[in-house]
């Protein structure tokens, strides 16, 4: 153990001296995320600061609290540009105190004895006109920390503290869709950051500062391996370099999971069936994992794809989710593992509205699954479109842990060249009130557990992170990361704070810089609906790759598989009926939602075209056809990235020149597709409505045969 104690803090040490070293060149490369601890420019702030600010007492020796007085060093000495003195023998003179509640001084246990701190928590305040910060737990101490820390970045006042913070959600977790060749789906950021093939031996520096990055914001989780599992990584050379991982991981928090490919037990066991009932597949299971948990005792569990875009699952054998599911979770359950099973759903077999089938399939086994088994849900029914309704099925199982899944890569919001800051989506869901227990019954009381009294809660964001210099691609994808990490913490906040709060920390604190960028992040996001999926339309990417427009795409084999499926164009008009008349999708939300959904002179206009199919001429309650409004919608989106280039074009003072030149390529990018987004499907939408494109609209630069014509064979993330 002292080993590798040893071996960790040589890493650790490597960071911080790298940090120190390279904070110019990794401010400009992006490398440093929102950690890049610059020193505080407002004269009379940083005087503040000085002056409260002279001296630590840090107490306790252990892995992550020598990570959490190392964290609070370089951000003291960064911010304030000087050097801050540490010291664990005297306390008299110390400007701020820094321990476990327990070690503390009992007259200061006295004063705060009556402060609740939860799980994972902390407390920073005052005693005594000195700075407090403690928790019950070591990695209270590093979250408390990071926000201390936080607080100094973005130039808060410090004077009269008074934080008690813990996480709502218990598991806050990262899911990679790595896979073991190094290849991402859905990955926009080049490689994957995983070395297998140098692993076990091999701890690269980059997985240190991308624990160090997931516990800033208080993520305790990562899924390693794509949800397409592949068996082999559950075979024991590679368990001893899951194993590997997770020694880097655990100092900062973070536990480890894997995806399990439900037909291991044929692919790498030598069984013969894969059926969760027979005995010996049960063993088999049992077997493994004991194997697991003896390399990797603090080893998260299985997040498990099953019976779902051709992944083996109990259905091969006639059995349910409930059987497949509970079958490994009472081999984990032992170890206090728990299995993350998807409720990403949907058949060939099925003829129904692809929207209905995760609900139909999933809200019968309510209260039939183990308690350390939580059902993971898209945050909307059909597959993390721009705009969706909430998913039905948040609310519907009050008997069943049910975890929140968003996407943080951009899969059908532009890829890592369109700025779309996605917090504001994830707000829009948590806070949809599902109304299953009456008003208030929002989605994120689902999540945090609140609304049903669940012991185990979670939230899984699809990672956005690779081998670019700057983990995402896109600089401001950086900004979904730490959006997803905050609201994993507390699902309510709101996503105009988190976007300040990103960049101050990772730009600057002129307020002539936050305002104008916060306004733009905020509204990044409607801008991509505009020029993408305008009123409820969705799923129109082109296919395979989701890469483009295709609402033209009708010959896959699978009718779900195609755009023409979800808009439905004809000649009399345009959307999905999801009303009685139609799918009778509307029918899973609780009647105050459906109702909502079900009246035309109700339903959000955002998505009108989700749940019905309406008349070109429809008049909406601007006083505009449907047909003249979609092209302005389209028109719209394109004018907002317009607008996000002039605005950044402004904050060129506040940004160096090279994140500045990048971001603006990246903007030309975005608004080149906005323009053949909008061209493309005004251009096919016409074809049925044959009615003059609204003089508020471009018109397009192309035919439509032109945009047909667009082959793109070899676009990332496939």
């Amino acid at each position: 153990m002292k080993i590798k104690t040893m071996f960790h803090q040589r890493h650790v040490l490597m960071c911080f001296l790298l940090l120190g070293f390279y904070s110019t060149a990794f401010s400009q490369s992006g490398y440093g995320l929102w950690l890049d601890y610059e020193k505080v420019n407002d004269a009379s702030i940083l005087s503040d600061y000085q002056n409260q600010i002279r001296s630590v007492y840090f107490l306790g020796e252990s892995e992550t609290l020598n990570l959490a007085r190392e964290e609070l060093k370089l951000g003291l000495n960064s911010l304030l540009g000087s050097s801050i003195d540490f010291s664990s023998t005297n306390s008299n003179n110390a400007s701020i105190t820094v321990a476990t509640f327990d070690q503390l001084e009992r007259k200061t246990q006295r004063k705060l004895k009556k402060i609740d701190i939860a799980k994972d928590g902390y407390y920073i305040g005052h005693d005594s006109g000195k700075i407090v910060i403690t928790a019950k737990e070591d990695i209270g101490i590093l979250y408390g920390v990071f926000n201390f820390i936080r607080l100094l970045q973005t130039q808060q006042p410090i004077d009269n503290l008074a934080i008690l913070d813990a996480p709502k959600i218990d598991l806050r977790i990262l899911n990679h869709w790595d896979n073991l060749d190094g290849t991402i789906e859905r990955g926009y950021a080049g490689k994957s950051l995983w070395k297998w093939q140098k692993l076990p031996k091999y701890i690269d520096q980059r997985y240190i500062d991308y624990a160090r990055a997931n516990a800033s914001i208080g993520i305790n989780g990562t899924v390693l391996t794509n949800v397409n599992a592949n068996a082999w990584v559950l075979t024991p050379s590679y368990i001893d370099k899951v194993a590997a991982l997770a020694d880097a991981f655990r100092p900062y928090g973070i536990k480890v999971y894997l995806t399990a490919r439900f037909s291991a037990p044929i692919e790498i066991g030598g069984l013969s069936t894969a059926d969760p009932l027979e005995a010996k597949v049960q063993q088999w299971w049992k077997t493994k994992i004991d194997s697991i948990y003896a390399k990797i005792p603090d080893f998260g569990g299985f997040l498990v794809k099953a019976n779902s875009e051709g992944q083996p699952g109990p259905q091969n054998y006639g059995r349910t989710h409930v059987d497949g599911a509970n079958m490994m979770a009472e081999a984990l359950e032992p170890h206090n593992g728990v299995v993350l099973w998807r409720a990403f759903v949907y058949s060939e077999h099925d003829a129904t509205d692809r929207a209905k089938q995760a609900y139909s399939e999933f809200v019968p086994m309510d209260g039939k699954f183990k308690e350390n088994v939580i059902v993971q849900v898209k945050n909307g029914a059909i597959d993390f479109q721009p705009r969706e309704p909430f998913h039905p099925i948040f609310g519907a199982m009050p008997k069943t842990a049910l975890a929140m899944e968003f996407q943080i890569t951009q899969e059908y919001l532009g890829f890592s060249t369109h700025l779309v800051f996605l917090p504001k989506l994830y707000e829009e869901v948590l806070q949809a009130d599902t109304y299953q227990q009456g008003k208030g019954s929002l989605v994120a009381k689902v999540i945090d557990g609140s609304l049903d009294n669940h012991k185990i809660s979670a939230i899984s964001g699809v990672s956005n992170i690779g081998s670019d210099l700057n983990w995402t691609g896109h600089p401001f994808a950086q900004a979904n990361w730490y959006g997803y990490g905050r609201l994993a913490w507390d699902p309510y906040l709101d996503s105009e704070t988190i976007a300040e709060q990103w960049l101050r920390s990772t730009y600057s604190n002129d307020k002539d810089f936050v305002k104008p960028m916060t306004d733009l992040l905020i509204e990044s996001r409607e801008a991509v609906v505009n020029y993408m999926t305008p009123l409820g339309l969705h799923h129109m990417m082109d296919t395979d790759h989701h890469y483009g427009p295709g609402p033209w795409v009708s010959e896959l084999p699978r009718p779900e598989w195609n755009p023409t499926y979800y808009h439905k164009a004809d000649s009399k008009g345009i959307g999905f009926d999801r009303t009685k008349q139609g799918s009778d999708a509307i029918a899973q939300y609780a009647d105050p939602v459906a109702k909502k959904f079900e009246q035309l002179d109700q339903v959000p206009e955002n998505l009108l075209l989700w749940f019905h199919h309406l008349p070109w001429d429809y008049t909406l309650s601007d006083g505009k056809t449907l047909w003249n409004s979609l092209g302005i919608h389209y028109q719209k989106g394109v004018d907002q990235v317009r607008e996000m280039k002039k605005v950044w074009e402004q904050m060129s003072p506040y940004v160096d020149p090279i994140s500045h030149k990048e971001v603006s390529m990246l903007l030309d990018i975005q608004l080149h597709e906005a323009i053949w987004w909008k061209d493309a499907c005004m251009l096919y939408f016409q074809k049925h409505s044959k009615l003059p494109f609204p003089k508020a609209m471009e018109k397009p630069k192309h035919s439509l045969k032109h945009y047909k014509s667009l082959k793109h064979p070899y676009a990332p993330g496939i």
